[in-house]
């Protein structure tokens, strides 16, 4: 029993060690691929999309400033003030649910990002207890621009298709630079299921959408103007 005990205790103690380093590393380094994207080529071994996913790492200043300020307008509009987790939306998402509405998600860019880079997309008790680490770690250890980077570049976005560069290049003959306002809130139309919703060929649904999210654009700051505040 002693030592089982042990190995539990080592085992706790080379998670915790490696996952914070695993943090810091990328923090600086490029994420060259994550497990959502082995997981898709698993689950889709035969399709040459799937096998052969467009992946192209860019720096945060070639992206469009626009595509920042859609992710937000879309997904997360108290990014550049919250600590990772977006309370005040998860308190919002439980009423409307409570009223009658459907079940939404609450999840900011932060535990998107948490999830995308180190966890795995089915949801479960265990990974959201994962999720909720990792976050805490990345708000700890990670910029708000740094997130934001990491996110755009890694975030699924078509089938096969990871990161804003690759759907630029893929879906509107372009670098992630030289994306317009249009674009970009077209792009992040698509987030909730890019799989299922294409921002090459976007339907009357989409197209909604991204009238929405240019609408919702002029109140989203851009991260130039990243508050000092944190909430309470």
């Amino acid at each position: 029993m002693k030592i089982l005990l042990k190995i539990f205790l080592w085992a706790i103690i080379f998670f915790l060690v490696s996952s914070f380093l695993a943090v810091l590393a990328y923090r600086w380094l490029p994420v060259k691929a994550t497990p959502l994207m082995y997981i898709r080529s698993l689950q889709h071994k035969d399709n040459y999309v799937y096998n052969n996913w467009s992946h192209r790492w860019v720096p945060l200043d070639s992206i469009s400033p626009y595509m920042p300020i859609a992710v937000m307008a879309s997904e997360d509009q108290r990014f550049l003030k919250h600590n990772g987790f977006d309370f005040k939306a998860i308190e919002a998402a439980q009423k409307e649910y409570e009223k009658g509405g459907r079940r939404r998600g609450a999840s900011t860019i932060s535990q998107q990002t948490a999830k995308n880079i180190f966890l795995w997309p089915r949801s479960s008790w265990a990974r959201k207890g994962f999720e909720t680490y990792f976050t805490i770690l990345i708000e700890w250890l990670w910029p708000k621009e740094r997130i934001m980077e990491v996110y755009l570049n890694s975030i699924e976005m078509g089938p096969g298709i990871y990161g804003v560069e690759a759907v630029a290049e893929e879906h509107f003959g372009c670098h992630a630079k030289e994306l317009s306002k249009a674009n970009c809130a077209l792009i992040a139309a698509t987030l909730p299921n890019p799989i299922k919703f294409s921002s090459k060929y976007p339907s009357v649904y989409i197209k909604k959408r991204q009238r929405k999210i240019i609408s919702q654009m002029k109140f989203v700051p851009k991260l130039e103007s990243l508050p000092k505040e944190k909430q309470e």
